[in-house]
């Protein structure tokens, strides 16, 4: 064997991409893969609605397939919907986006991050983010060659990251601050002053600011603010959401971008090589979503507080230290009294008790010590992993005392 084929042999050990080869997998889907082989369990792991798409969004989907209309659509989506969109922000934040140019259909607002990442970062950039938080994120800014720059936020302050936080760890390297209020897994929601704060840090600093907002409907006793409304910031903000969350669309995999026209244009140019475009129907389900969907938006919120009340309660009365989220639907209790870590609570709660919940620390170092539990399943199920979990609690609360 020549010394030439030798040499490649040691230069490339492996068939995949480092990068990926130092990805760490998704910590829930671990936990969804162990779900999978297992019968009578309560799952209280996947964040995805429990109620089926509205009857008049798959309605108008349906019609669309009766009328063949399953041709591509332009890179950027549906013109009509995009109208539609540009109307629906207008209307709801007084924002005005052209949708000719500053508006872009994905597939899912994970793609739409994934985007947003690899357009907008060159190797060894730096994102900030809060920590816990979706486990998407970080994971996008290395795939596109940055660094992810992790905060530690606390139940102490309602898991909501702090302006100066942000401010001491900016370096010349910073290129942007990645926020998702509503917050997965935490379900904090950053009030509009707070929120102005870190604008401010954005504008001294020059810096982007991608808002995840998927769970901008998704509310409870308090206002969402939309963080391109604020102060001179919307140029340099990147504004991510979608349908998937506020109208029971998960599987329609519909989401968006808004931005100035310099990025949506860099975002689309990788878009139409990667995807070319999102799904025609799930474009058409859209249109009708934003044109019909908020009675039944608002039913679902409705009955998402009945359940956030419930657990964010029983959890508590069982020993599971739990602040009251106001966003999203999902609760982060504390489960220290255990003694366990947030992965061995977990597993072992699945196997004792047959009830999932997701280890915080899969979103991030400061998750440990807390597991997610999602209330977007019914009542019924709610209350009977309420009564699982306390058993469960008391017999380790127990062994740790």
């Amino acid at each position: 064997m020549s010394t030439k084929v030798k040499n490649r042999e040691k230069v490339h050990p492996s068939p995949t991409s480092q990068l990926v080869n130092r990805l760490a997998p998704s910590g829930i889907r671990k936990f969804f893969d162990l779900l999978a082989s297992m019968e009578g369990v309560i799952s209280l792991g996947i964040g995805e609605p429990d109620f089926v798409t509205p009857w008049p969004i798959r309605e108008a989907a349906i019609d669309s397939l009766k009328k063949g209309y399953t041709m591509y659509t332009s890179n950027a989506g549906m013109p009509e919907l995009r109208q539609e969109l540009s109307r629906y922000l207008r209307h709801n934040y007084q924002l005005e986006y052209d949708p000719a140019t500053m508006l872009l259909m994905t597939v899912g607002v994970s793609e739409a991050l994934d985007l947003t990442m690899r357009a907008i970062l060159d190797p060894g950039d730096e994102v900030i983010i809060p920590d816990p938080s979706f486990v998407a994120y970080s994971a996008c800014v290395h795939m596109a060659g940055g660094t992810p720059v992790m905060v530690p936020t606390s139940i102490e302050n309602n898991f909501e990251i702090a302006a100066a936080d942000i401010e001491s760890r900016v370096t010349d390297k910073t290129k942007a601050i990645l926020l998702g209020y509503p917050a997965n897994p935490t379900g904090a929601v950053m009030s509009r002053e707070k929120l102005s704060r870190i604008a401010e840090v954005a504008r001294r600093y020059q810096l982007l600011v991608i808002s995840d907002e998927i769970y901008a409907k998704l509310v409870y006793g308090v206002e969402h603010t939309c963080l391109a409304t604020l102060p001179n910031i919307k140029e340099s903000t990147i504004l991510l959401s979608g349908f998937s969350k506020a109208y029971a669309m998960t599987g329609w995999r519909i989401g968006y971008a808004a931005a100035s026209a310099e990025i949506i244009a860099a975002m689309t140019k990788i878009h139409q090589y990667t995807i070319m475009s999102a799904p025609t129907m799930a474009q058409v389900a859209a249109i009708e979503a934003l044109k019909s969907g908020e009675p039944s938006s608002a039913e679902m919120v409705e009955e998402y507080n009945r359940r956030r009340l419930v657990i964010v309660k029983g959890l508590c009365d069982i020993g599971l230290s739990c602040f009251e989220p106001k966003g999203a639907f999902y609760a982060f209790p504390s489960i220290k009294v255990t003694g366990m870590t947030s992965e061995e609570f977990s597993e072992k709660l699945l196997v004792e008790e047959k009830v999932a919940v997701v280890p915080g620390s899969a979103f991030g170092k400061a998750g440990e010590g807390y597991v997610r539990c999602c209330y977007a399943t019914s009542l019924n199920d709610i209350e009977e992993a309420l009564a699982r979990m306390k058993r469960f609690v008391d017999k380790h609360r127990s062994r740790s005392d």
